[in-house]
Parts: structure tokens; sequence; C-alpha cells
């Protein structure tokens, strides 16, 4: 097959609906992401709820039923911002702490798709009928509060876009991140060789390369063992399973 016989592929897609889109890119329009976006290697689209509210004022939220603080957004103005989504490509996420824990394998998944749709809440959240309605997939990026979705939603996709292919300057690196092999990563060190009293580990100068791979996979799991138990028994049950 000739070069021009090839299929072009489709940059992966991401879509925002936020109701603060000056958001975006953000930090993701800068380094290797943001080269990235630039040279079409992902794309980004981004939706202003409140282009969708229905009166004057462009309210987007009001009142929770039952009393309580806060306001909920409204799920008629949410839902038309999702419909004018719908024919952007990858599932319906919604950026939310009672969601799913954001894991690294959920991400592989999302990069090897066409893309994802970005729900990014305000205030005490989006009513629940929509998220219902819509069979929206809740996605938490940690056990933490913050002021809406549009942080959460910039840590998705920064965590998606550098696996996209010809983002990252070494791809080889990224399996030897956090989370990849199911380990946490090994410690790195650089020049000089010694730096207030502290000298690079004998084994990293030794140029010996399967001692560096065995010393390196050692160290990552001892620090996994150390900080993250629950990894370190999903780990070694992995393998485990591995072996029988």
């Amino acid at each position: 097959m000739s070069a021009a016989e090839v299929e072009p592929t489709v940059p992966w897609m991401a879509t925002v609906l936020t109701l603060f889109p000056e958001s975006f890119p953000g930090p993701l329009g800068i380094s290797l992401a943001g080269k990235a976006l630039e040279e079409g290697r992902w794309n980004l689209e981004v939706l202003d709820i409140r282009d969708f509210a229905r009166d004057k004022h462009r309210t987007v939220d009001d009142t929770p039923y039952g009393g309580g603080a806060g306001m909920v957004m409204r799920s008629d103005v949410v839902d038309d911002a999702i419909e004018a989504s719908s024919a952007s490509p990858g599932p319906l996420l919604y950026l939310s702490p009672r969601g799913r824990l954001l894991t690294q394998e959920r991400v592989r998944e999302l990069a090897s798709g066409p893309g994802a749709r970005l729900l990014c809440g305000r205030y005490e959240g989006v009513d629940q009928r929509v998220l219902d309605a819509r069979g929206v997939e809740e996605i938490s990026v940690g056990d933490y509060i913050l002021s809406g979705g549009e942080m959460a939603a910039l840590v998705l996709m920064d965590a998606v876009v550098r696996l996209l292919p010809g983002v990252m300057g070494n791809d080889d690196s990224a399996g030897e991140e956090s989370f990849e092999r199911g380990l946490l990563e090994y410690p790195h060190y650089t020049r000089p060789p010694e730096w207030r009293g502290q000298t690079v580990p004998e084994v990293l100068l030794s140029g010996h390369h399967e001692k560096i791979r065995r010393w390196r996979l050692a160290e990552a799991e001892a620090i996994t063992r150390k900080r993250r138990p629950d990894l370190w028994v999903a780990y070694r049950a992995e393998r485990k399973q591995g072996a029988d």
C-alpha cells in the first residue's frame, strides 16, 4: 500500500462541557501535550453550558428541593448541552468525588478509544435526573473535594493524552512509570554523582543493565509495599495468578 493509500487516523477528541470554558486547554496548552494539540495528535472542543440557559440572565442553577446549602445545576440546561455534544466521540463522563476512582487501567481504555465527553459540575453538582437519563459514568480523581470539575477534567485529559501515539518524547518510558506495572515508580538520580554527602547508588553507575533492572524492580516493590499496601496486595495476587 502506498503512502497515499494509507487511511488517516482520527485524532483522539476531548469534548468538555463547562461553565468556565476559559479554563481550557489551561496547562494542557504547554509542553508535550500542547505541542501535540498544535500538531493535531489530539483535538479539544469546549462547550459553554451557560449557552444553553433558557432565560436572559443565563441561569444554569437553582435551589435544591428538600432544602440545604448551595445550588444545583438544572437538568434541562445540562441536558441540552449534552445533546449538543452527542456527535462527539467517546463515553460521557461526569467528574465527581462520588464516582469510581480513576485508575491507569481506565486511562488506557480511554486512550485506546476515539475520545471522551467530560461534564464538569459546579456548585452542589448536577440534578441527578439528567445523570440517570443519560447513563453518565461518574469518575473521581481522588478522595478530596475540588471547587468544580474543571481541574479534574484536566487531570484526566493529561493522563490520557500522554499515552497517545507520538505525544511523549520517549514512548518506552511510559511502561516504567507508577501504576503501569501495578507498582509505584523506582527512584531516579542524575548528575552530580555526589550531592550534599549523598551519592548515587553504585549499581546505577555499573553499566550492568540486568543488575540495574533488578535493582529498579526491587526498589519499586519496596516503595509500593511501604506506601501503598493496597497496590502491593493486588500486585502480589496478580503475580501469583500468573505463576499458577
